[in-house]
């Protein structure tokens, strides 16, 4: 059993910036591949990034290429989503997930954290 707890959202400006943390709980962190993944107000949820379980294989959307980085810390058990040059648009729910391997599917993904929300203003 893998437990996730997000933080980091809150309101930030357009071209703004904000880190989401995602810290797991348990011993087998470095057995999952993590990912991020946003859901706006009435729209499905959407793969965001994702880190393979070694970290050296990372994967994005084509719309946060160059804005956003996913990146894994081994002994705080902690995934982060580094996002910068916010758009509007990037507001959204975003929760963090962990799973056996990486896919942009939901259903690929055993454990998710309860999500933390970002407002982008303009």
């Amino acid at each position: 059993q893998v437990q996730l707890v997000e933080s980091g959202g809150g309101l930030v400006q357009a071209g703004g910036s904000l880190r989401l943390s995602c810290t797991a709980s348990g011993r087998t962190f470095s057995s999952y591949a993590m990912s991020w993944f946003r859901q706006a107000p009435g729209k499905e949820r959407e793969f965001v990034a994702a880190i393979s379980q070694s970290g050296g294989s990372t994967y994005y959307i084509d719309s946060v290429k160059d804005r956003f980085t996913i990146s894994r810390d081994y002994v705080k058990n902690t995934v982060y989503l580094q996002m910068s040059s916010l758009e509007p648009e990037d507001t959204a729910v975003y929760y963090c997930a962990a799973g056996f391997t990486i896919a942009s599917i939901t259903a690929q993904y055993r454990y998710w954290g309860q999500g933390t929300r970002v407002t982008v203003s303009s």
